[in-house]
């Protein structure tokens, strides 16, 4: 069981624009700077927000994939021990940031809009670059101490003036409404404007992400000249109503830009044939450090149908699954029955896709005869069978859902994805017997777990189980990883009334409500709203 994060939240979850704007003071001197530690506060806390507010595509398959390259680029940049989390932003407008603390965004619409792996690669590398290379630190220096809070601050100032906003906004083709979806349109759009613009990272600072992110792309076994395409893709790419890609706003691109990124990739390249330097094994990497398998036995990955013409990548099957989860399943579906009829759309990828949408809109028997051709000429690959799992528990198949969840698990034991899934088809009859062996598998992974869906099932399963405790701490933990932090308190002062409880729990629920009670109090001594309190005084505990 994963305890809370013993951190002060100095970070706006959700002012009004209208209401007076309270930054949290660093201290004295008007040069103070960001700790690591304050600046992984800040990120993790921002993160927070976002999830109360529906706007973190929490899929343990897509968060595993994203973490695989994010890490692969991060084992290759100028500073391989620096902390990174990788997420998807739920929302269409295409852009990318980098906050505080290693917290690294990239939005659905963005990695839709990439070709390859490669061009995700590339935008992901020059986040990392502003990073390692330590150019928020300069921005927030170079601003005194005002704008690293007021950054943060604002987000919380966009989504609610975003929830007031009753005619909503409109882009591409679609208008998003009052509510939950302006917030998530608007905060997403202004996420990077925000870190970024209002950052005011200088061109210098620019191009050296650019120089710094070519060369990680390069040494982590991308193509280096996928930058520079995709950032040329992006100029020319204007929308139907002449906006501009959120993108371009906050990495503005010019032709000497581009030229620049071309000239770097050549001339790294030609150093790395002239001196013979290989690039990483990435049949290597995926056996021995990447967080997600691709195919369930390694020894697949070399298999003529795994990795023959034809063969769906892993980056090409999540850039389906993203763009499936990102959007209503009607839609989903829409789409790919529009699009399956033009020329060269139609491949495993994106009959996966179609596959997950079926499942998705309540056609699971649809989505089982797409997927049984996938499955039977890729029987090793992960994604394919975990969607096929799915179909069937879905369609109403269950004991054949969970004996292939059984046989997935048994080849991958502790992957986030299966287990996930597995325990949440285990809980659906209710039975005790499965309950209690859902709780089995998700307990191992809660350590270092830092979504609240994992916490929710292992909440579910324990409920089910019987195991009142262990359910009520689980649901806590999933409160404060939403972001909200005074129900998470609440909860767990009603299982310390429970006369019941034994000496090593009551000692472990505690030293919870100790480590939280500092974060309450610091929220309610700055007036900062949350999605769960609206500010000012109150009981903590």
């Amino acid at each position: 069981m994963a305890g809370f994060l013993a951190a002060s939240l100095a970070v706006a979850t959700g002012v009004a624009a209208q209401d007076a704007v309270r930054l949290p003071d660093l201290g004295g001197s008007a040069q103070a700077m960001l700790s690591p530690q304050e600046a992984r506060q800040y990120g993790a806390n921002m993160l927070h927000k976002m999830r109360s507010m529906h706007m973190v595509l929490d899929d343990p398959l897509v968060h595993d994939y994203l973490n695989d390259v994010g890490y692969r680029l991060v084992a290759h940049s100028d500073n391989p021990q620096q902390e990174f989390t990788f997420f998807v932003v739920n929302t269409p407008i295409i852009n990318a940031f980098a906050a505080p603390g290693g917290y690294i965004g990239v939005n659905a619409g963005l990695i839709d809009l990439t070709h390859s792996e490669s061009e995700l690669a590339a935008v992901m590398a020059h986040e990392i670059g502003h990073i390692t290379q330590h150019h928020l630190e300069r921005a927030f220096e170079a601003s005194k101490k005002d704008l690293p809070l007021m950054a943060l601050v604002l987000l919380g100032a966009i989504a609610a003036s975003a929830a007031q906003d009753n005619q909503g906004y409109v882009y591409g083709n679609n208008r998003y409404h009052s509510g939950s979806d302006t917030a998530m349109g608007v905060l997403a759009a202004g996420m990077g404007l925000i870190q970024q613009r209002k950052i005011n990272f200088t061109r210098k600072d620019e191009v050296e992400a650019d120089r710094i992110g070519i060369q990680t792309l390069a040494a982590s076994g991308y193509d280096p000249d996928a930058m520079a395409s995709f950032f040329q893709r992006m100029e020319n790419t204007v929308g139907s109503n002449g906006s501009i890609p959120a993108l371009l706003k906050t990495h503005p691109v010019t032709l000497n830009r581009i030229a620049d990124s071309k000239a770097r990739a050549g001339a790294l390249k030609a150093e790395y044939r002239n001196n013979k330097i290989p690039p990483i094994s990435l049949e290597q990497w995926r056996k021995t450090t990447a967080p997600i398998r691709y195919v369930t036995d390694p020894a697949e990955l070399t298999s003529k149908h795994q990795t023959g013409d034809g063969a769906p990548t892993l980056y090409a099957l999540m850039r389906e699954r993203v763009r499936v989860l990102s959007h209503d399943p009607d839609r989903a579906v829409a789409y790919y029955r529009n699009h399956m009829r033009r020329k060269g759309f139609k491949t495993p990828a994106t009959i996966y896709g179609y596959a997950l949408a079926l499942t998705r809109n309540h056609e699971a028997g649809k989505a089982r005869a797409k997927l049984e051709p996938l499955v039977a000429k890729y029987p090793g690959n992960l994604p394919m069978r975990l969607a096929m799992a799915a179909a069937l528990d879905k369609a109403g198949q269950t004991g054949k859902a969970l004996d292939l969840y059984a046989s997935l698990n048994a080849g991958a034991p502790h992957n986030r994805a299966i287990v996930t899934a597995y325990s949440q088809a285990l809980i659906r009859d209710k039975s005790k017997a499965h309950a209690r062996q859902a709780a089995a598998l998700l307990k191992p992974l809660l350590g270092n777990e830092d979504e609240p869906q994992m916490f929710q099932t292992y909440a579910r399963a324990s409920e089910i189980a019987g195991h009142k405790v262990d359910a009520a701490e689980a649901w806590a933990n999933a409160s404060y990883l939403a972001g909200r932090p005074f129900d998470a308190m609440e909860q767990l002062k009603r299982i310390l009334e429970n006369e019941d409880l034994d000496y090593y729990q009551r000692a472990r629920i505690q030293a919870d409500v100790n480590q939280l009670r500092p974060i309450l109090m610091e929220l309610q001594k700055r007036h900062i709203r949350t999605r769960d309190r609206r500010g000012g005084a109150g009981r903590t505990g």
